[in-house]
């Protein structure tokens, strides 16, 4: 069976965009993560097995190629920023502490109360989106984000 893979482009490229945007919160790399993402589709598209929507398996394929990027790519400080006055750089030091702790928290939940929390909070998804992902509802998703914000409340404390 022949697939048109240009229509299959033209018709889900820019949610699949907006959907590494919201993820990204970067123009540039959505662009770079969306193209690859593509391109990954049409060689693996012999293998698309019809069991979710064409868009979901896109914004799948999507997303394991923003966090791949987003594992290679060291994120820097940027060095020519001004130096902090000492008591700012003590209030930095506590929240990046923080961060990192929630960071780490948030790295140890279960799936899907990872990757839902992840969706919701860094990519700002709505429910509805993050429940078409996983071929559920949007009450699905709200209910284990809460979940994972809860577990996230009571670890941190």
């Amino acid at each position: 069976m022949a697939v048109d893979f240009e229509k299959i482009y033209t018709e889900h490229f820019s949610a699949v965009y907006k959907f590494v945007l919201s993820i990204s919160q970067d123009e540039h790399i959505a662009e770079e993560v969306t193209q690859e993402s593509f391109f990954k589709a049409m060689k693996k598209i012999d293998e698309f097995n019809g069991e979710c929507k064409l868009y979901v398996w896109l914004c799948q394929i999507a997303k394991n190629t923003y966090y791949s990027l987003y594992k290679n790519r060291k994120r820097y400080f940027d060095i020519d920023r001004d130096i902090p006055a000492q008591s700012d750089i003590e209030t930095d030091l506590l929240d990046k502490e923080m961060s990192r702790r929630l960071h780490i928290l948030i790295h140890n939940l279960d799936e899907p109360y990872k990757e839902v929390f992840t969706l919701r909070v860094f990519g700002e998804l709505p429910f509805s989106q993050i429940g078409e992902l996983f071929d559920k509802t949007d009450s699905w998703a709200r209910l284990i984000f809460y979940r994972a914000k809860k577990q996230l409340q009571e670890e941190i404390v």
